[in-house]
C-alpha cells in the first residue's frame, strides 16, 4: 500500500487526499512522510524547500487523533502545505526573507496566513527559498536565488529553464510535488512568474483581501500573499481559507470560493485581448496564447479582439516600492528580537557588506536606493507615482477596458504585462497551465523563454470570483497541466 500512495499522491487534488483520510485508507501522518520522503529524494536537485519543520510528524498525528474523536475541521484538515520564507511561523521555523541576517530569527506570533491555515487545519510542512527579500536586494539578482538557500532550479529543466520569481520555491515544491500546495508573496508578479514558469495555478488576490500582517514587507500597496497549486480547485479552496478581517482590512470577504468553480460560466463570458502586450511573443509563445483564444471562443466565450488600454504607452517606474520598502522593512525588523544582528535596512545593508563573500553574490543597490529614501513616505516622487500607479493601470487602464467592453476579464500570456499592471492597479490575477514552448527567446533578464506557459486572467478589484471561473472553465478544457519528472540523484 505505501508505494501505491506514493505513485498516488503526485498530482492527486486536496479533495482526493481529504476523501482518503476520511475514508481511513489515508492518514495526516502517512501523507506527511510521503512527503517528507520525497522532499529527500527531489529537494537536493532544485533545491526548492528551504527548511522543515521539525513538528510536522507530531501536528500530523495530533490531527488524525482530532479527526478520529471529534471529526474534520474540513478539507483542509491535515494537508501538508508549504510556505514562502517571508511568511511569519510562531514555532520552530525561522523567517528569513532569504537573508543570512535573519538566519536565525523566529517570529514572536504566526502571520494571519500561517493563522489561518492551522485553524484550517493545515499541516505547515515547511519554508521554501525564495528570491531574496523578495527580489528587492538587487538589479542583478537571480530570480530563485538567496544567500541563505542558494539557488533554486526549475523541475522541467534544472539549470536550464527559468524558474520565475520571487516565490520560485513555492512553485518548484508544488509543481514537483513536494507539498499538497505552497503559499507564496507577490509584489510584482512574483506568484504569477513561477506558476506560470513552473506548470502551476497562481493566483494574486486583489490587495486587501488577504492580511499581510506578519510578511515580511516589500510594498504595502502592492503586498499580497497568494497560492501556488496543480489545479484551480486547490486554489480556491487555499483562498477561501487565508481571507478573513485582522481589524485593518475595510472589505467584506468571501470564505469559500469552491462554488465558483463553474466551467458553465464560459457560456456567457466576456473576454478582451489586450494585442498591446503580444508584441514581444516569440513564435512558440504566441501561438499558446492563439490556441488559447480558440478555444475559448469555440466554449462560447465572446472574445473582444482587440482591446486597447489608454495606459499602454505609459512610461512605469519603481518609485513605489522603493519608498515603501524602506519604510515597511524598518518596521518590520523593527520589532525583532534582540538576538538578531539587524533591526533597520541601514543595519542589513552594513550586515551584508560586513559578510559580502556570502551575502553579496549580485550586489544590493536596490536595497541601497531605498535607504536613501526619507522612509517617510513623504516625497513628490513617491506620492506621485503612488497615484498614478492607481489611475494610469488602474481607473485609465484595467478598469476602462472592462467598461468600454463590458469584459469579465482581460487576457494575456503568464507574466507579460498583466501582472504589473494588476500590481500597480492593486487588482487581482490567476494563471493557468496554457501549454508548453519548446523553443524560446533570450529574455531582458537573460534567461530563455521556453517551457510551461500560462494563460493569465487579470479582473477588476475583487473578481476574484469571476477569474476563477474562467480558469476552471479553461482548466477543464485544456488539462494542459503535467507533471515534471525528475531523475534522483546518485
Amino acid at each position: 500500500m505505501w508505494i501505491k500512495f506514493e505513485e498516488w499522491v503526485v498530482e492527486a487534488d486536496i479533495a482526493s487526499m481529504h476523501k482518503a483520510m476520511e475514508e481511513g485508507v489515508l492518514s495526516s501522518e502517512k501523507l506527511t512522510l510521503i512527503y517528507l520522503e520525497r522532499i529527500e529524494r527531489y529537494n537536493p536537485i532544485i533545491n526548492a524547500v528551504l527548511e522543515l519543520n521539525p513538528e510536522a510528524i507530531a501536528i500530523a498525528k495530533q490531527l488524525d487523533k482530532e479527526r478520529e474523536e471529534r471529526g474534520s475541521r474540513g478539507l483542509l484538515h491535515g494537508i501538508p502545505i508549504l510556505l514562502k520564507d517571508n511568511i511569519d511561523t510562531h514555532d520552530a521555523m525561522h523567517t528569513s526573507a532569504g537573508s543570512i541576517a535573519l538566519a536565525d530569527s523566529i517570529a514572536e506570533a504566526d502571520s494571519f496566513v500561517a493563522a489561518r491555515l492551522r485553524e484550517a487545519g493545515a499541516v505547515l510542512l515547511g519554508k521554501t527559498n525564495m528570491t531574496e527579500w523578495a527580489g528587492c536586494m538587487s538589479g542583478q539578482i537571480w530570480a530563485g536565488y538567496s544567500s541563505r538557500g542558494g539557488l533554486t532550479l526549475n523541475p522541467y529543466g534544472p539549470g536550464e529553464l527559468f524558474i520565475g520569481g520571487s516565490s520560485s520555491g513555492s512553485a518548484a515544491a508544488t509543481a514537483i510535488n513536494l507539498a499538497a500546495a505552497a503559499i507564496g508573496t507577490e509584489t510584482t508578479g512574483s506568484i504569477i512568474s513561477p506558476a506560470s514558469q513552473n506548470g502551476l495555478v497562481g493566483l494574486k488576490p486583489t490587495i486587501g483581501l488577504v492580511s499581510r500582517a506578519g510578511i515580511i514587507p516589500i510594498s504595502h500597496s502592492q503586498d499580497t500573499a497568494g497560492p501556488l497549486t496543480r489545479t484551480v480547485a486547490d486554489a480556491a479552496l487555499l483562498l477561501g481559507a487565508m481571507t478573513g478581517a485582522d481589524g485593518q482590512q475595510e472589505t467584506s470577504f468571501i470564505n469559500d470560493y469552491l462554488p465558483f468553480l463553474d466551467a458553465s460560466y464560459l457560456k456567457k463570458a466576456r473576454i478582451g485581448i489586450p494585442r498591446f502586450y503580444y508584441q514581444g511573443l516569440d513564435t512558440d509563445r504566441l501561438e499558446i496564447v492563439e490556441a488559447a483564444i480558440v478555444i475559448l471562443r469555440e466554449a462560447g466565450v465572446t472574445i473582444v479582439d482587440p482591446v486597447e488600454l489608454p495606459c499602454e504607452q505609459e512610461q512605469w517606474d519603481g518609485n513605489v516600492i522603493r519608498y515603501e520598502l524602506k519604510q515597511g522593512l524598518n518596521d518590520y525588523l523593527g520589532k525583532l528580537a534582540a538576538h538578531v544582528p539587524v533591526h533597520s535596512l541601514q543595519e542589513v545593508i552594513a550586515f551584508n557588506a560586513a559578510n559580502a563573500e556570502q551575502a553579496l553574490k549580485y550586489g544590493q543597490d536596490t536595497l541601497i536606493s531605498s535607504e536613501e529614501t526619507s522612509g517617510t513616505l513623504t516625497e513628490p516622487a513617491y506620492l506621485e507615482s503612488l497615484a498614478r500607479n492607481k489611475e494610469m493601470a488602474g481607473k485609465l487602464g484595467i478598469d476602462h477596458a472592462l467598461a468600454e467592453h463590458q469584459l469579465d476579464a482581460l487576457l494575456f500570456l503568464g507574466n507579460e504585462g498583466g501582472d504589473d499592471l494588476a500590481a500597480r492597479a492593486g487588482y487581482p490575477v490567476i494563471t493557468v497551465p496554457g501549454g508548453y514552448a519548446e523553443k524560446g527567446v533570450v529574455a531582458s533578464g537573460g534567461y530563455v523563454t521556453n517551457g510551461p506557459q500560462g494563460i493569465t486572467f487579470v479582473g477588476a478589484a475583487f473578481s476574484e470570483s469571476t477569474l476563477i471561473k474562467l480558469a476552471y472553465g479553461f482548466e477543464q478544457l485544456t488539462k494542459h497541466r503535467f507533471a515534471p519528472v525528475l531523475k534522483e540523484e546518485k
